[in-house]
């Protein structure tokens, strides 16, 4: 027979054996738990899909534009821009063939900030206006930046813009629901993050008649973006920079 004072202790031991299990399993998670709570958003650009669609299509820009109140201006050396067309030779100046040109002739192709995994911008900049989140997005904060285009500099992508006038006037149709920004600051891509708060896609991937542009969550294996990059030819703009880009191309 167990004594009293041999069961209680007993049971104290096997109780704090069953916390600690509980606290172990609570870090580390199951595998599937600790995968779908890791987020590191991507996108995937279809380059033939786009070519398909209609010729001057830009669906794509014009949404992403309207949504994040991005000015019309006339002139180019003021121009503002968060998502654009660049020719092949360009926006790949290291992948560019005869056979590619003629592939891609009078195809631009789509460009935006990269969202990269290592961004210079983020080093560079002097008051940490800009800044890369856990779940990947390069993310910037308007009120905080000096306007000292150090992050323009420094990004070998040309993804920023800098409002060098006031861009208010120049919004066709104002976006209550998104800020605007004032001259002297510098903006760019911000994948919607106002959008992906909200269970959303990007603006730009929901535009896109042609279905070309795939945004979704690198670290979930079942992802549509997951599924593109295991199962065809993937490019990512000079990636011998290594800024590790999070916009990926596949031919």
């Amino acid at each position: 027979m167990i004594g009293r004072k041999t069961f209680l202790r007993l049971s104290g031991v096997s109780l704090l054996a069953v916390a600690g299990r509980k606290v172990i399993a609570a870090l580390a998670g199951s595998p599937s738990t600790a995968a779908s709570t890791v987020t590191r958003w991507a996108m995937v650009v279809d380059p033939v899909k786009c070519a398909k669609a209609a010729e001057g299509c830009t669906k794509c820009i014009d949404a992403c534009h309207a949504a994040h109140n991005v000015p019309a201006l006339t002139e180019r050396r003021h121009e503002v821009k968060w998502i654009w067309e660049e020719p092949f030779d360009r926006a790949f100046p290291s992948q560019q063939t005869s056979y590619t040109e003629a592939v891609f002739h009078g195809k631009p192709l789509v460009v935006l900030c990269n969202h990269c995994n290592n961004p210079p911008c983020v080093r560079v900049c002097p008051t940490k206006a800009t800044w890369r989140r856990e779940d990947g997005l390069v993310m910037m904060d308007w009120h905080r930046c000096i306007g000292c285009r150090y992050c323009m500099a420094a990004c070998p992508y040309g993804s920023r813009s800098f409002n060098w006038v006031d861009p208010r006037p120049n919004i066709r149709n104002l976006n209550a629901d998104f800020p605007t920004r004032t001259k002297g600051v510098v903006e760019k891509c911000t994948f919607c993050e106002e959008r992906l708060a909200k269970g959303r896609p990007p603006a730009c991937v929901e535009a896109c008649p042609e279905k070309a542009l795939i945004f979704g969550n690198l670290e979930d294996p079942q992802s549509e973006v997951r599924s593109l990059l295991r199962s065809r030819y993937t490019m990512r703009r000079k990636p011998e920079l290594g800024t590790q880009p999070e916009v990926f191309y596949i031919i």
